[in-house]
């Protein structure tokens, strides 16, 4: 049975997706082009940006990966059609480009479809919240733009669990459409602010989940295997936070499983979380096409029960 709910289950999400921070960034245009032709041809199908990327990148003004995107899609040969294409708004973009109000939505929406030479985004999801705006005047212009056939379901992301369920409530009594997806962070080594705040929310309302930071900005990669390895490296930042003795035995745990199946720790680390209740697809990015090979080899691996016990316990 499909545990997803109708709203997302509709779009028939392949169970990974593939993060579109990377384009126009880490990944230029011919690699992104070269990315989305092997995660499709490899059965994936979830493509998940946002307008913001990559507005942090000196030069760059924002919607440079749904740029990229659009130029993939303008190519043709039945594309968009084998895309479950996903973007957010919300997020700062300049002076008075941000937040959930029904007028700047309206404009963001336009420009979404615009850099993505589309006439419908499949999952359109609020970056963040804006305490600014009533949730139901948000809510309702999602409801306008769902009426006009230009979005088909909606989620959000880095909502905490009291605004997300105060959301949920608004759309039941409201008559509102509902945030069908979510976004937190949560991996093997970042468990808790999700288990605490949102599972027992996400599995009562059957709200599907994407993670983000899947692999912990490749922590769990199996790149590194003790601190020394991260000295030096452009993202030892990103990754300290990671690199706790409980972090280092889940590494250790990924290589284990990793070698009794013939797989990598990346695909074991994912396959972990594509086997949790309510996970509907991790998203994780790949810069090179012998990363992308490695991240959707988890599509094709199945953990025993005694796999999944042993990451469970040791990132508990």
């Amino acid at each position: 049975m499909d545990k997803r709910p109708l709203g997302l289950s509709a779009l028939k999400v392949v169970p990974l997706a593939f993060g579109g921070n990377v384009f126009g960034w880490t990944a230029d245009e011919k690699m992104s082009f070269a990315l989305l032709d092997a995660f499709v041809e490899a059965g994936g199908n979830l493509v998940d940006t946002a307008d913001v990327y990559s507005h942090w990148v000196p030069g760059n003004a924002g919607g440079e990966s749904e740029a990229i995107i659009g130029k993939w899609l303008k190519q043709g040969g039945g594309r968009r059609e084998r895309i479950v294409l996903a973007t957010k708004l919300g997020k700062p973009m300049g002076p008075d480009q941000h937040g959930l109000s029904p007028a700047y939505m309206q404009r963001a929406l336009d420009a979404s479809l615009r850099r993505l030479q589309t006439d419908c985004i499949d999952l359109y999801q609020s970056h963040e919240d804006d305490p600014h705006t009533p949730l139901a005047d948000t809510l309702g212009t999602f409801q306008r733009f769902i009426e006009q056939g230009k979005v088909r379901v909606i989620g959000a992301s880095n909502y905490d669990g009291a605004r997300f369920a105060e959301a949920l409530r608004v759309s039941r009594e409201q008559g509102l459409p509902r945030y069908e997806t979510l976004q937190p962070e949560y991996s093997l080594v970042a468990r808790e602010a999700y288990e605490r705040e949102y599972a027992a929310l996400v599995a009562r309302e059957k709200v599907s989940v994407i993670p983000f930071f899947s692999l912990a900005s490749g922590f769990l990669t199996g790149k590194y295997r003790n601190a020394a390895d991260l000295e030096g490296r452009a993202r030892s930042g990103m990754l300290k936070p990671y690199a706790t003795p409980r972090g280092w035995r889940v590494v250790e745990a990924l290589r284990d499983i990793a070698a009794r199946h013939g797989a990598t720790p990346a695909q074991v680390s994912l396959a972990w979380l594509m086997a949790q209740a309510d996970i509907a697809a991790p998203i994780a990015s790949a810069t090179t096409l012998d990363q992308l090979r490695d991240i959707v080899g988890a599509l094709g691996l199945a953990l025993s029960a005694a796999d999944l016990a042993q990451l469970t316990a040791v990132s508990g």
